[in-house]
């Protein structure tokens, strides 16, 4: 939206102010469809945590039901104390900008570390996670915490969404001045219209399959907004009945200090991550990378 002011200077001269307010507008916009998305997510889990307190005073004799009513409560105070943390670290993230100075970070020990946090529910389903490639060039990393959580949340995305039994993919490669991490699942894949949304906040594939495994909606807008905040790019390949592939990639730092000092993020990185990627095609078969990761890390 642009407002335009006209004023008279005279008789020769017209004053003409333009104010451009399409950024104040949009900002406006995202803030007041945030705050009406928290306020909804936020009902479920405070009004069930509610009702189990009513059911509990109620049921005070019966220490089968209250211990019942005890553990269903503890999952919903779980579940509300995991999306407020979402919440606030979500917020952080929409009003950073993409990382100017950063120090190297080891992507591989990032992996590592997203893996160990996501064993345990794995091991409740029992799926392997397999991790293959390291690369030994480090990325521009501005708190190595955060693209920690990035994977994590990919990773723990991959086993929510997986059947028991079955296995998780995480491969790493650096490529064309790109440090590329794949998380690959065997669920039920996704369908070209979901793939449109799946990054939006609170948007989920599946409502009441979302409530039963626990997860915020807002998992996946965390990895966009933590990797375009580092100059990367994350997308999604899938197919019905074949599972996905989440596929980040990131500029690798080159000729990254040994001290540790704080090292500049070239101009364009972020561009030049969504250019390189754009070129990762197998002209052979037209499949993009993604797609080939992820039949590998099926066959593995």
């Amino acid at each position: 939206m642009v407002q335009v002011r006209v004023a008279a200077l005279g008789a020769e001269y017209i004053l003409i102010l333009a104010d451009d307010r399409t950024e104040i507008t949009r900002s406006e916009e995202i803030r007041n469809d945030f705050v009406a998305n928290v306020s909804h997510e936020l009902k479920t889990p405070v009004g069930a945590i509610s009702l189990l307190a009513e059911a509990i005073d109620e049921a005070a004799e019966d220490e089968i039901a209250v211990r019942r009513f005890a553990q269903r409560m503890h999952k919903e105070s779980g579940r509300l104390s995991a999306l407020v943390q979402d919440i606030i670290e979500l917020s952080r993230l929409q009003g950073a900008d993409v990382v100017r100075r950063g120090k190297p970070v080891d992507i591989n020990s990032v992996i590592a570390e997203a893996v160990d946090r996501n064993k345990l529910p794995a091991e409740s389903k029992q799926i392997d996670i397999v991790v293959g490639g390291s690369v030994a060039t480090p990325v521009y990393g501005d708190r190595e915490l955060l693209l920690m959580t990035a994977f994590r949340n990919l990773i723990d995305n991959a086993i929510r969404y997986s059947p028991e039994g079955t296995r998780v993919g995480v491969g790493v490669r650096a490529r064309d001045g790109l440090v590329e991490v794949s998380v690959t699942d065997q669920g039920s894949g996704i369908t070209p219209e979901e793939q449109e949304r799946i990054f939006e906040r609170f948007y989920r594939i599946d409502a009441a399959r979302s409530r039963q495994t626990g997860g915020t909606g807002l998992g996946l807008s965390i990895v966009k907004h933590v990797v375009s905040n580092h100059g990367g790019e994350v997308t999604v390949w899938s197919q019905a009945g074949q599972g996905s592939t989440f596929t980040v990639r990131l500029p690798e730092m080159e000729g990254a200090p040994d001290d540790g000092v704080g090292y500049v993020v070239p101009d364009g990185a972020a561009v030049t991550a969504t250019d390189r990627a754009a070129q990762g095609t197998d002209r052979s078969s037209g499949k993009t990378d993604s797609a080939a990761v992820h039949e590998q890390g099926v066959k593995a």
